[in-house]
């Protein structure tokens, strides 16, 4: 019997269209317009370590990262720019505090962008002019990146306190003053530690202009946390077609950054699903333990990067109906698991095999779907 493993025809639905915001280039990854929604994230180790962040970054990019951020707090760091920057593989950009000369430095680096914050670099206005133009000449793009932490304190004594509406007028006016010296090739973030805060400033700055915008909750916590506030600030946001990049920002090493933002965007069909493991939550009526069955099978599949839906289902209620709609999936009871492929049974195993069976039968339609990616690949079983 085959069984047919052909993805659909149609794209998979999401919630709204993107919303319509003009194209750059952060090196050779594009940002905005009708891109991918790519996924960013921050070294953590010291720049001046030349190895240890070219290390980290080799391991941020064999997650899936697009881009790269690093930070720039001094002289040395600047320094060590050039060589970064030549040897990653995806685009670094060199995040600028308090100083305006390491913007300049950055560019001549060779960094693809440069993040800039208005509110703490002295005089930012009076440098507008001359930062556009030694970007514009060396084809680097910008972000304007504002957060509720440093926001410009003339805006805090307007306000009061760094609400949706102060966080926008900054973006909107520092974008104004690139855009006088016909610069355009930049994107906007409105960081703010609270979800709300931030989701209510990307929806007023979505209102105001074109501009790509960069998502992030600013401090959103540790892992756990701050997951739970970067999903639910994130999906509202690009359920609404708002959002062109985005960063999850965790007290956890980056790469766990990079995890959460791809099962995000993956979550809301916006980039296109891989290994993807539905089990139950367990309940009284569970006679295995899918707990332990879950972590055993995604632990075994880690790693594969063909687009599969494994269910591990523990009961006969809803077991079999996740199973058949799943690529590949168990349907336990009774100390055995129904194996499913595409719908159909394919056998029955010991509770104590089903693991095992499950990694099996995922290897071998992997194996079909990389040696037959032109056209339809089919499973042959019995």
């Amino acid at each position: 019997m085959s069984i047919s493993l052909g993805m659909p025809g149609m794209p998979p639905p999401v919630l709204a269209e993107r919303r319509k915001s003009r194209k750059i280039k952060v090196g050779k990854v594009d940002v905005g317009g009708d891109a991918p929604v790519s996924v960013q994230s921050m070294t953590t180790t010291p720049t001046t370590d030349i190895n240890a962040t070219l290390q980290q970054i080799a391991e941020l990019t064999a997650s899936g990262c697009d881009i790269v951020r690093v930070a720039v707090p001094s002289a040395d760091d600047a320094e060590a720019l050039p060589a970064i920057a030549q040897k990653s593989q995806i685009p670094v950009i060199a995040d600028i505090h308090f100083q305006p000369k390491y913007v300049f430095a950055a560019i001549d680096a060779g960094c693809a962008g440069v993040r800039v914050n208005p509110g703490n670099i002295k005089k930012f206005d009076d440098k507008v002019g001359e930062i556009a133009k030694a970007a514009k000449d060396a084809g680097v793009s910008l972000r304007i990146g504002v957060n509720a932490g440093s926001l410009d304190p003339r805006l805090l004594e307007k306000y009061g306190k760094p609400t949706a509406e102060a966080l926008v007028e900054s973006a909107v006016w520092e974008a104004s003053l690139f855009e006088e010296h016909d610069f355009h090739d930049f994107k906007i973030s409105v960081k703010h530690h609270d979800p709300v805060v931030m989701v209510q400033a990307y929806e007023l700055l979505a209102e105001r202009g074109d501009w790509p915008l960069h998502l992030g909750v600013t401090e959103a916590g540790p892992a756990f946390q701050g997951t739970i506030k970067s999903a639910v600030a994130f999906g509202t946001l690009l359920s609404r077609g708002i959002g062109d990049t985005i960063r999850v920002s965790l007290s956890a090493p980056p790469v766990e950054e990079v995890k959460v933002g791809i099962q995000i965007l993956q979550s809301l069909n916006l980039r296109e699903r891989k290994l993807e493991i539905v089990s139950c939550p367990s309940c009284g009526r569970a006679q295995v333990d899918v707990y332990s069955l879950a972590d055993r099978v995604t632990a075994g599949l880690e790693g594969m990067e063909v687009p599969l839906r494994v269910a591990v289902m523990g009961c006969v209620v809803n077991g079999p109906g996740e199973a058949r709609e799943a690529d590949l999936g168990v349907a336990s009871g009774n100390g055995k698991g129904q194996i499913f492929v595409k719908g159909e049974v394919i056998k029955t195993v010991p509770e104590s095999e089903i693991v095992e069976t499950l990694i099996e039968e995922a290897m071998r339609i992997a194996e079909s779907m990389e040696g037959d990616a032109e056209g339809e690949p089919t499973v042959t079983v019995g």
